[in-house]
C-alpha cells in the first residue's frame, strides 16, 4: 500500500529536508503560542478573586497542555487533499503569528482520512504521508498515493515498525497507528455508550484513552462543566497508563480505581471468596434499600403545632398519608427526609387559610422548623447514617434476617455476618466489598453526582455491586466500557457484557469486539488462545497483524533447577531492547526475588517506571492484567493457575499471563503444563 520509506539522502534537497524545516518552524509556533499564554495578564479581567482562581487555573493548564514534549514528535503524518491542499497531522493543533495552521489536531474531522482513507475509498486523499522519528528528530518518510491506480501497495513499514518499537516507561498514545475499527470507537458520539470486547493486543485501553482525548476536543465546554473519569483497575495499572493523555494535551482527566471511589471508611480486611461474591451480588441492593426504609414508621398520634394562642392540629392518618405518599414516590431517602416536615407545614398552612388567615412562605418554613413537626420527623423518618446501617447490617443476625427475607437464604446470610461484631464504625475492619455497600447506602440516601462520560477498563472483573457504584457516576452521562470476558479473574467476573451493562444502568449500549491484535506476536496469541474453549467458548479467537512472529519457548525444567533457569531466561531477555517483565504466582514471588538478588539482577516493582538502566519487573500473577512488557519471562503456570480458587479462574489468570509479552515470551516449568497447553 506504500512507497518504501525514504531515509535522508546526504546533502541533496529532498522532501525529507522540507519536512524538516516545516517541523522547526512548528516547533518555533508552538513556542511562541506558549509565551503568548505565559504572558497574559489577567489582573483586571476578573470581576472577583474567585472568578480569577478559575481563570489562573485555566490558564495554567493551556500553558502546560502547550508543552513541546522531548524525544515526542510533533506531528506523525501529512494528508494532501485534492486538489491541492495540504495538512500536517500531530497530536495538537499548531498555528504561526497569522493564525494559520501549520499542524492539525488528530481530533478534527479533517485529519480522519489519516486513519480511514484507503484505495476503495481515498476520501479525497491523494497523498498519505507518514514519519519516521527517532528521539523527536525526522528520520524517514513514506508516502501512500491514494488515487494512483498503477502504485503497487504493499504494508507500511514505518507503521509496523512503530506498532512493534519496544516499550520502556509508561503506556504511551498510539495516535500515529490507529486503524480504522479503532478509529470507529474512538470517534463514537458522545450521548450512546459503548463497550469495547477486546481481545489481548487490540490495543482498547489505549482505544478508551484516546475516546476520551476526542470526547473533550468535540465537547470541550460540556464535559469541562460535567467532569470525565478514566476508572482502572488498580493503582500499578494507572500509574503505567497516566502520561497517555497528557501527551495528547489533555490534563483535566481523573484517574481513579473503584476502591477508590467508594472510599467512605478506611479499607482493613479481605473477605473470602464466598463472602464477597454475596456482597457483590446485585441482590444486595434490594437489602441495603429495604434496610434503609426499615425506620420509617406511620405515627399513630396527631402532630399539633403552636403558633401564639393558635394550635393547629394535623391528624395521625393525615401524616401517614403524607409519608406514604413520599415512599411510593421513590425519591432519594434524604431528600424525602427532607420534603417531609414542608408538607406536614403545607397542611398546617392549608388550616391557616381555612380560618382566615394569610400565611407565605415565610410563615410555612417557620412550621417545618417547628419542634412538634421535627419531633415527628425525627420519629417517623429518622436520619441514616450509611456507614452505621451498614454496621448493623453485617452484625446483628436478626436484622439482616428481616432485610434479606426472600432475597438471600439462610446460609448466605451466615457467610457475610461478621463472627464477631465490632463497637463502632471506627473500629470495625472493613473490606472492599463493604465500602462498596456503604456507596449504595450513600446514594439511596443521598444521589451521587453524575460525570459527563467515565471510561470504565478492565470491567470483566467487577463485581455487580461495583458496576452499580460506577454507574452512579454516569447516571446521566455516557461510558465506555473495556474489557475481556476471557481475561475476568475474580469469583464474580462477569458472565456477559448484556448483564454487566443491564448493572451498569445502560442496557441500550453498543458492544463492539476487537479480536486484531496488533502488539502480541502471532505465536504468542495462538498458544495463548488454546485456553478459550475452556474460559470463554463464546469469544472468537484473536489474530495478529505482527509480520514477525516473536520470540516464543516452553522449557520444562527439573524442580530444584527452576530458578537459575528463569534467571538465565531474564538475563538473555535483558540482553534486547525494551522491558522485561518476570510474572510468577504470588507464593512464588519471594523465592525468584531472592534469586535475582543473588544473580545481581535489580528488579523493579509493578508500576515503577522502567528506564533504560532498569528494564526489569518482578511482577504478582494478580497484578499483571493491563500491563505490557517487551519481553515476559513467565514461571511456573501450573503455580499461577493452583493459586485461584477454581480451576476457570486459574486459567484465566493464565490466559493473562501468557498474553502480557509484547516481542518474546519464555515460558520455564518444572510442573506439569495444564491439559490444553501441553497439546503439540
Amino acid at each position: 500500500m506504500s512507497a518504501p520509506a525514504h531515509s535522508v539522502p546526504g546533502h541533496d534537497r529532498n522532501p525529507l529536508d522540507d519536512e524538516r524545516a516545516h517541523l522547526a518552524a512548528s516547533r518555533a509556533a508552538l513556542r511562541a503560542m506558549r509565551e503568548e499564554a505565559e504572558a497574559l495578564d489577567i489582573t483586571d479581567v476578573a470581576a472577583n478573586w474567585v472568578n480569577a482562581e478559575v481563570l489562573r487555573a485555566g490558564l495554567d493548564a493551556r500553558v502546560k497542555a502547550l508543552a513541546d514534549l522531548a524525544g515526542t514528535p510533533l506531528f506523525f503524518g501529512r494528508l494532501d487533499y485534492l486538489p491541492d491542499r495540504s495538512f500536517h497531522i500531530g497530536r495538537r493543533h499548531v498555528h504561526d503569528a497569522d493564525g494559520d495552521p501549520m499542524v492539525i489536531d488528530w481530533r478534527a474531522p479533517v485529519s480522519q482520512p489519516f486513519y480511514r482513507a484507503s484505495r476503495k475509498d481515498p476520501m479525497d486523499v491523494a497523498l498519505r504521508r507518514r514519519f519516521g522519528f527517532a528521539g523527536g528528530e525526522l528520520t524517514a518518510y513514506e508516502d501512500e498515493r491514494l488515487t494512483d491506480a498503477e502504485e503497487r501497495g504493499t504494508a507500511s513499514r514505518l507503521l509496523q515498525d512503530e506498532i512493534e518499537r519496544p516499550r520502556v516507561g509508561p503506556m504511551r498514545d498510539i495516535v500515529a497507528t490507529i486503524q480504522p475499527e479503532q478509529d470507529e470507537i474512538v470517534r463514537a458520539g458522545i450521548e450512546g455508550s459503548l463497550c469495547v470486547q477486546g481481545a489481548p493486543g487490540t490495543g482498547k485501553t489505549a482505544v478508551g484513552l484516546h475516546r476520551v482525548a476526542y470526547l473533550l476536543y468535540t465537547h470541550r465546554e460540556r464535559l469541562a462543566r460535567t467532569g470525565t473519569l478514566v476508572v482502572g483497575p488498580n493503582s500499578s495499572f494507572l500509574r503505567y497508563i497516566e502520561q497517555v493523555l497528557p501527551a495528547l494535551g489533555e490534563m483535566s482527566v481523573r484517574q481513579s480505581t473503584v476502591a477508590e471511589l467508594t472510599a467512605h471508611v478506611p479499607v482493613r480486611a479481605e473477605d473470602g471468596a464466598e463472602a464477597a461474591r454475596i456482597k457483590g451480588d446485585a441482590r444486595m441492593a434490594r437489602v441495603l434499600r429495604r434496610a434503609v426504609r426499615s425506620g420509617v414508621r406511620v405515627p399513630d398520634e396527631p402532630c399539633v403545632v403552636v403558633r401564639g394562642s393558635r394550635r393547629w392540629r394535623v391528624p395521625a392518618y393525615e401524616l401517614a398519608e403524607l409519608i406514604e405518599e413520599l415512599l411510593g414516590r421513590d425519591i432519594r431517602y434524604g431528600a424525602a427526609r427532607d420534603a417531609l416536615p414542608q408538607r406536614i407545614a403545607h397542611a398546617v398552612l392549608v388550616r391557616m387559610e381555612q380560618a382566615g388567615e394569610a400565611p407565605d412562605d415565610r410563615v410555612q418554613d417557620a412550621v417545618a422548623r417547628n419542634p412538634a413537626v421535627k419531633a415527628v420527623v425525627k420519629s417517623c423518618w429518622p436520619a441514616v447514617d450509611p456507614a452505621r446501617l451498614v454496621l448493623r447490617l453485617l452484625s446483628d443476625p436478626g436484622f439482616l434476617a428481616e432485610q434479606a427475607d426472600g432475597v438471600l437464604t439462610a446460609e448466605e446470610q451466615r457467610a457475610i455476618l461478621w463472627a464477631k461484631p465490632p463497637r463502632g464504625v471506627g473500629s470495625a475492619r472493613w473490606s472492599a466489598a463493604d465500602a462498596v455497600l456503604i456507596d449504595e447506602v450513600n446514594d439511596l440516601v443521598s444521589r451521587t453526582t453524575s460525570l459527563g462520560h467515565v471510561v470504565l477498563d478492565e470491567a470483566q472483573d467487577l463485581s455487580p455491586m461495583q458496576y452499580r457504584a460506577v454507574g452512579r457516576r454516569c447516571s446521566t452521562g455516557s461510558v465506555t466500557v473495556l474489557g475481556d470476558i476471557a481475561q475476568g479473574t475474580t469469583p464474580w467476573a462477569t458472565a456477559s457484557w448484556e448483564e454487566a451493562l443491564r448493572h451498569l444502568g445502560k442496557p441500550a449500549a453498543a458492544v463492539e469486539e476487537l479480536t486484531l491484535g496488533f502488539r502480541v506476536p502471532r505465536q504468542v496469541i495462538a498458544y495463548a488462545s488454546r485456553l478459550l474453549p475452556e474460559i470463554a467458548p463464546e469469544l472468537r479467537e484473536a489474530t495478529s497483524v505482527r509480520e514477525s512472529p516473536g520470540d516464543f519457548s516452553v522449557r520444562a525444567c527439573a524442580r530444584g533447577e527452576l530458578d537459575d533457569a528463569v534467571v538465565g531466561a531474564c538475563r538473555r531477555a535483558l540482553l534486547r531492547e525494551g522491558s522485561v517483565g518476570l510474572i510468577a504466582a504470588e507464593a512464588r514471588v519471594p523465592a525468584l526475588a531472592r534469586a535475582l538478588e543473588s544473580a545481581g539482577l535489580p528488579y523493579l516493582a509493578p508500576g515503577a517506571e522502567t528506564s533504560e538502566g532498569s528494564r526489569l519487573t518482578l511482577v504478582p500473577a494478580t497484578l499483571a492484567k493491563g500491563l505490557e512488557y517487551d519481553h515476559v519471562v513467565l514461571d511456573e503456570p501450573a503455580a499461577v493457575t493452583d493459586g485461584e480458587p477454581d480451576v476457570r479462574t486459574g486459567l484465566r489468570r493464565l490466559y493473562v499471563c501468557l498474553t502480557r509479552a509484547v516481542s518474546g515470551l519464555a515460558v520455564l516449568h518444572a510442573a506439569p503444563l495444564p491439559a490444553a497447553l501441553a497439546q503439540e
